[in-house]
């Protein structure tokens, strides 16, 4: 599948190790930046970039990483239809797929190191959403909420 793949100035700690581990997966890779950890990149234009990218289909999934992962989580939620969230656990990486059908996983390269990350983003690529009557409508719910109602 195609990754949006997107980086804030302190995100760039673990760019090398993600893009490589998305390819290495047998993935394509779209990288949206920045390699440059001296030039400020602030995490909300990044969330965008990669949201724009999932909703137009350029990419079935995106990987945002920041600082603490924190940032690019809540500013990637506020777009709609991105079921973002910040995971520095395998169990959650893969059961946000399956159980929440998340599409953007959000990382801390100031929490996390490179082969946790790769970790994770195996889980996260690996999973597939599980499309039980229970998670559908649940989804539905979340789908309300970006409605306003």
């Amino acid at each position: 599948m195609r990754v949006a793949v997107a980086f804030d100035h302190r995100g760039t700690k673990l760019r090398d190790r993600v893009l490589s581990e998305v390819a290495e997966l047998g993935h394509e890779p779209v990288d949206l930046g920045t390699d440059d950890p001296t030039v400020r990149i602030d995490y909300p234009d990044k969330a965008a970039e990669v949201a724009r990218s999932v909703l137009a289909g350029d990419a079935e999934r995106g990987i945002l990483v920041c600082g603490s992962g924190v940032g690019a989580s809540v500013a990637a939620c506020k777009i709609a239809g991105i079921r973002a969230a910040i995971c520095h656990d395998v169990y959650s990486a893969h059961q946000g797929v399956e159980h929440d059908d998340m599409n953007v996983l959000c990382l801390g390269s100031e929490v996390i190191g490179a082969e946790l990350a790769a970790d994770l983003i195996g889980a996260y690529l690996g999973a597939r959403f599980d499309g039980g009557e229970r998670f559908v409508r649940r989804l539905e719910k979340v789908k309300a909420l970006e409605e306003g109602h």
